[in-house]
């Protein structure tokens, strides 16, 4: 299946995306350490939250088949940057899950950190490490 976004440079260092299904727009922005002003997130910035988005959502897919709450949950994400060559390295944090849960119910939610498509889509050479808090 296949789906557009439009991207559009809009001066000022920013770029303007489109999200064609529904019409939603967000901005990018050069980020601090890459000579930009960081005011919205950064393509890298983007790439974290797609991995941190994705994993929760297909963890809430999960939990409503198994009929699991999930109200509180959340994921805190860390993206740490190379310099040569220019690449995200790794993707690091903390997944926090709804109390109550028994090990074996934890240990299928915590399973779609490598599940989900963003994930699988990332080089082998970055490195995820996301842990149970």
């Amino acid at each position: 299946m296949a789906f557009k976004i439009n991207a559009q440079y809009i001066g000022d260092d920013q770029v303007e995306l489109e999200h064609c299904l529904s019409g939603s727009r967000l901005r990018t922005d050069l980020p601090p350490d890459n000579g930009g002003r960081g005011r919205t997130f950064s393509p890298t910035d983007l790439a974290a939250a797609s991995v941190a988005s994705c994993i929760l959502s297909i963890m809430v897919k999960v939990a409503k088949h198994d009929g699991i709450d999930m109200a509180g949950a959340s994921i805190e994400i860390e993206k740490h940057m190379t310099e040569a060559p220019r690449r995200i390295a790794a993707l690091t944090g903390v997944v926090k899950l709804p109390a109550g849960l028994d090990a074996k119910q934890r240990a299928k939610l915590m399973a779609c950190v490598k599940a989900c498509p963003v994930s699988r889509s990332l080089h082998p050479d970055v490195r995820l490490e996301l842990v149970e808090a």
